[in-house]
């Protein structure tokens, strides 16, 4: 299994994105399975397709990290949230980050964070197009490094809160 994670942009469009990666026939595919078997109220697992008929390959599982709220918020998420992470993904395969064998016998779970203000489609897009393929070339090269980690706990904070010095 491999684990990757990204965030990019800044304000109510940004996008963050983490992955889950591997084998069909492993932990990945199980919960694979069980999130498309098992929606929620205000999270509805889907297939990530580039266009109706046609899903990524790996098949890909889109998981909302945030409730669904409104015809607005709702639209950014099925739209162009998942039209990025169909791009990013496939990407990925296509150019190589994703091994071939990945292309029938591995899944992904993506599970991927819209805010509820999101407004402008194409940010939205582009935000998750990147944040999908960073987070899958992050978990493929097992990133960040542990050095990276040593720098980073010297200095916590996330785009929602930075520790008093």
């Amino acid at each position: 299994m491999n684990i990757g994670e990204s965030f990019i942009g800044r304000g109510p469009n940004a996008a963050h994105i983490n992955v889950m990666i591997g084998e069909k026939s492993g932990p990945v595919g199980v919960a694979f399975a069980s999130a498309l078997s098992s929606p929620t109220k205000g999270h509805l697992p889907y297939m990530v397709v580039l266009q109706p008929g046609v899903p990524v390959k790996p098949a890909t599982a889109f998981i909302n990290k945030a409730d669904l709220r409104g015809e607005t918020h709702e639209s950014m998420t099925w739209g162009p949230a998942q039209a990025g992470v169909a791009k990013g993904i496939q990407e990925c395969l296509l150019e190589g980050v994703l091994p071939p064998e990945a292309e029938n016998e591995w899944s992904v779970i993506a599970a991927v964070w819209v805010s509820w203000s999101a407004n402008d489609a194409n940010e939205v897009f582009e935000n998750n197009y990147r944040a999908a393929k960073t987070a899958v070339t992050c978990a493929m090269k097992n990133l960040p490094s542990l050095a990276e980690v040593r720098q980073a706990v010297l200095d916590v904070k996330n785009p929602f809160y930075t520790p008093a010095k």
